[in-house]
């Protein structure tokens, strides 16, 4: 078993944003121009086979301010909880269990708690919405016995993210974000439990 804690920088991006017009009259679908930048943090706690196979628990909270569609920018706080699947290769006789130089792949699926502002000519009101999430990973780890330390990249895909129930507001607007993908470099380090 172990105990896990990541930081990690990003970059996100999306297919486009659908919203209704100032009048509440048309609805406009707009491409995405500009990436939005953040960071996220995250903890969890898993379990290692012995023979490449590792699986784990994690909750991230993550921050990502900027990604715009040249009229409205987005500020986005979410809470992801993920659960894990990995496999770790070996280096020669170099393993995740053995010591030195490893790297890994992975895979996750969990659900995403997403807590919207956006800003903006007649812009929605602040809103959330919860939405499935799956992740893709790939690192390079470092052995050290009870302590295994990785630098790794995620990619992060949410199909929707949108201001909710708050855009059922009287003379709210809806804004929906659709294919939000957010590549992140992460840090982790793990602690082993013998």
């Amino acid at each position: 078993y172990y105990l896990r804690g990541s930081v990690a920088v990003n970059a996100m991006w999306a297919t486009d944003v659908t919203y209704t017009d100032l009048c509440n009259c048309l609805t406009v679908v707009s491409p995405i121009t500009m990436a939005g930048f953040g960071y996220s943090v995250g903890a969890g706690f898993g379990y290692e086979t012995g023979d490449g196979l590792r699986t784990d628990l994690t909750v991230d909270y993550l921050a990502n301010d900027g990604m715009s569609d040249g009229t409205y920018a987005l500020s986005l706080r979410s809470t992801i909880a993920m659960a894990n699947a990995y496999y770790d290769f070996n280096f020669g006789d170099f393993g995740s269990a053995a010591g030195g130089w490893g790297a890994y792949l992975g895979a996750g699926l969990g659900v995403a708690y997403n807590q919207t502002h956006v800003t903006g000519p007649g812009a929605g009101p602040d809103g959330a919405n919860y939405a499935p999430a799956a992740a893709l990973m790939a690192g390079v780890t470092y052995d050290l016995g009870n302590i295994v330390t990785d630098v790794g990249y995620r990619l992060l895909y949410t199909p929707q993210i949108t201001n909710g129930s708050a855009a059922m507001l009287p003379a709210a607007t809806p804004y929906y974000i659709n294919n939000v993908v957010t590549h992140e470099l992460r840090g982790t380090v793990r602690y082993r439990f013998n």
